[in-house]
């Protein structure tokens, strides 16, 4: 298993240090740097502790101010942002290379099926706040890791939905609508399946949480589980063996491919 937690990147922080400690030895206040950027002094004491990244401009003017001829300015080559937060890295790997995922989402709709417009809602929102630069690059990173859904050769593609996922209005209901057309659309794909897992249909398996079964082209299986500030990859047998078993059973009393086509369908022309 591969445990990680959701920590500032180590070039943030390298290079937060790096303008204290030139702006220290410079003899520049944190609120004179604040002042000529035009931030306020927290925001510049969250960049120097690796909380926020540091911006360009921010760069920009501590070099100036602190004599750093350059040197400053130059960590913006390490602060680009990140296509994917740093914990999913290694799942991003098994996914790329896989042939064969099933999917189990409980609250959201998975990654690979959403639409920009939604999935840029979810980005924007997230906490600690993104700036629009980050947000730009990993709603375009999430897009292009659909392209995996019609890549050949096909890999296989199993989803189960929670009901509640369909009817969460994230973005509002125009947002919501095109959703909802979209999974219908990409349901069509032969080597794709969508089912829902009715929120009436008492059963509390689906409640437990999401899971993303994997299977490489070396035949390797891995599970990946994800919460809000921690995630985990899962390679032993035993944890496989289990969470496999626990998603069988979830999808087994999901609704079938027509009848949650239907279901998607229905909820659409609610909204």
């Amino acid at each position: 298993m591969t445990e990680t937690s959701s920590q500032p990147p180590m070039a943030w922080r390298y290079c937060g240090n790096q303008v204290k400690l030139w702006r220290t030895r410079a003899g520049v206040s944190r609120e004179q740097l604040a002042d000529e950027a035009g931030y306020g002094a927290e925001t510049i004491k969250s960049m120097e502790q690796g909380r926020r990244r540091a911006t360009v401009h921010v760069l920009t003017i501590a070099d100036e101010m602190c004599g750093a001829n350059g040197l400053l300015l130059a960590a913006q080559d390490y602060l680009k942002p990140e296509k994917f937060p740093a914990r999913t890295h290694e799942f991003m790997d098994a996914e790329a290379s896989a042939i064969a995922i099933n999917s189990y989402q409980l609250g959201l709709i998975p990654g690979l099926l959403q639409t920009e417009e939604y999935a840029r809602t979810l980005i924007s929102e997230s906490y600690p706040p993104l700036d629009d630069e980050t947000i730009d690059e990993r709603v375009a990173a999430r897009m292009q890791r659909q392209e995996k859904l019609t890549q050949r050769p096909y890999a296989r593609f199993g989803f189960v939905i929670y009901e509640a996922a369909l009817r969460t209005l994230v973005g509002g209901p125009d947002v919501m609508k095109r959703q909802l057309r979209h999974l219908r659309e990409v349901g069509g794909f032969r080597n794709l399946s969508i089912q829902v897992l009715r929120a009436d249909g008492g059963t509390t398996l689906g409640l437990t949480g999401s899971v993303v079964l994997l299977e490489t082209g070396e035949h390797e299986h891995f599970a990946y589980v994800e919460g809000p500030e921690t995630s985990a990859l899962y390679s032993d047998a035993e944890t496989i063996h289990h969470l496999t078993q626990h998603h069988g059973m979830i999808q087994a009393q999901a609704l079938n491919a027509e009848d949650s086509a239907r279901l998607i369908a229905e909820v659409e022309e609610q909204l």
